[in-house]
């Protein structure tokens, strides 16, 4: 099973990504860490990215998510996938890849972010991110106000995963 933690910028995918797949003892991967340099440089300017940006992006991570499930294995994958067809592109095998919807109020994720320095996704690239966004109407879906072990907890339950919580 490959399992991908959505949802815009700030809303919690990379630590929510890393406790779910120490959790369930598989490879995490961040979205992030595949953008090219250009993708980088360009958010890093505030500037938000278009789908042509996005392309050779989606398609490294779903050559990722491929190439895992060939081999047998899990994974766990932060990845923004704002859009339908981004989904659809990620959404390599539909019997072994979920999405994981962390949903929040755009104040919320507001403060969070402001509260992270030094990350190239800005606050104010909010805006641009909901106005992306196109909520998944086939995803585990989660609120994030509650705790990040809470949020993982629940996420697990909704899957249906036999899981050894860390002592």
């Amino acid at each position: 099973m490959f399992l991908i933690v959505m949802g815009v910028s700030g809303c919690g995918k990379s630590t929510i990504g890393r406790l779910l797949a120490e959790r369930l003892h598989w490879p995490f991967y961040d979205g992030d860490d595949f953008h090219p340099p250009a993708n980088v440089a360009k958010m890093s300017q505030g500037i938000p990215l278009d789908d042509a940006d996005r392309a050779g992006w989606l398609a490294a991570l779903a050559d990722l998510i491929r190439s895992t499930l060939q081999e047998g294995e899990s994974g766990v994958l932060a990845c923004s996938a704002l859009k339908q067809r981004y989904r659809e592109q990620l959404n390599v095998d539909p019997a072994q890849v979920r999405f994981i919807y962390l949903k929040g109020s755009y104040e919320l994720i507001k403060m969070r972010m402001q509260a992270r320095p030094g990350h190239y996704m800005k606050p104010g690239m909010l805006d641009s991110q909901f106005a992306a966004l196109e909520e998944p109407l086939d995803a585990i879906t989660v609120e994030i106000d509650p705790s990040a072990e809470e949020i993982v907890d629940e996420v697990i339950r909704q899957l249906g995963v036999e899981t050894k919580r860390p002592a």
